[in-house]
């Protein structure tokens, strides 16, 4: 396939680090380090435009912290600068990355997400009678990042952006040249591209009928479980040998059992909340009801951090589970 060139000189165009900068800020403009930013931001976007240009890009500034929901993960939030770069190289990038994506593969890409995987794989409960759930261990801790650089070189023709790529990419580590940061947009589309690989050699090599991935959350779905056994030993010989990684134990059931993915039980009629998800909602309406009531939160506040955890239960068949929360 041929390779993407001449993309340096569109990410160095003063319009697309303009928009960087305005997607950057999203959300954010009443923060300190933003408002600083835009009052400079001429001068921003010209040291920008000469790191780039340069290959002298200031990167690695990270502040790290831990989130416990769903599980423990150490979340790197890079500096406003950083992010500025990363929009930069993103409104460029994102169509070669997209590209390279199957049909199936739904984090992090528009019209795709959490809702349209589960969706997608309601169809395919109903429709056999076997799945095959896998789960990437450790995913981002373990993805080895010269196996990525050569994954991107492999897509991208220029030296510099490779160049620029693996600065970004180095600039984080949970072990010896291996991991990438978690909270970085460049991570999101790094992580997406290197299973991406093992998304083509599932379909096209391995002929499975039907696959569906958010991010590291992968499943499978036949009428022959040793069919599915078969494929599922292929994979984890692929991404051991060509990516590094490591699976989980295989959960391999009956489809009317139900199927556990992204915070709920899938069956072929209903769609449930796991009990995690039942667990984490109680504690967050909990949290959230004692911010409000303390003045902690504003309403404001409040409703903007109840309505998406509301959302993700009302996608389930969940109302009794809500009203007996809510002492409805």
């Amino acid at each position: 396939m041929k390779r993407s060139n001449h993309l340096m000189e569109q990410i160095l165009d003063r319009n697309n680090l303009y928009l960087a900068f305005w997607k950057a800020r999203k959300g954010k403009n009443a923060l300190t380090y933003v408002a600083d930013y835009r009052n400079d931001l001429e001068g921003n976007i010209d040291q920008l435009q000469r790191e780039i240009a340069n290959l002298e890009i200031d990167v690695g500034n990270y502040h790290y912290f831990k989130v416990y929901d769903p599980k423990e993960r150490i979340i790197c939030a890079a500096a406003f600068k950083e992010r500025v770069l990363h929009h930069a190289l993103m409104n460029v990038c994102h169509t070669t990355f997209e590209q390279y994506q199957i049909y199936d593969s739904y984090a992090s890409r528009k019209g795709k997400g959490q809702y349209a995987a589960l969706e997608r794989a309601i169809i395919y409960q109903k429709k056999y009678k076997w799945f095959l759930k896998l789960d990437v261990r450790k995913f981002f801790d373990s993805i080895h990042q010269q196996t990525l650089i050569n994954l991107l070189a492999k897509k991208f023709k220029e030296k510099a952006l490779i160049s620029i790529f693996s600065k970004i990419v180095s600039s984080y580590s949970t072990s010896v040249g291996c991991g990438l940061p978690i909270g970085n947009l460049t991570s999101q589309y790094f992580a997406n591209h290197y299973l991406a690989v093992s998304d083509h050699y599932v379909k096209e090599v391995l002929k499975a009928k039907a696959y569906v991935r958010y991010m590291d959350d992968m499943v499978l779905w036949d009428d022959n479980k040793d069919k599915l056994l078969d494929i599922g030993n292929q994979f984890a010989h692929y991404i051991a040998n060509h990516l590094k990684l490591e699976l989980k134990p295989f959960c391999l059931n009956k489809t009317h059992y139900g199927l556990p993915f992204l915070g709920y039980v899938v069956y072929k009629d209903v769609l449930r909340l796991n009990t995690n998800s039942k667990k984490r909602f109680k504690r967050k309406l909990s949290t959230y009801n004692d911010k409000l009531v303390s003045s902690t939160w504003t309403e404001r506040e409040y409703q903007s951090r109840i309505l998406p955890l509301l959302a993700f239960t009302q996608k389930a068949d969940s109302k009794l589970f809500r009203a007996s929360c809510l002492k409805i």
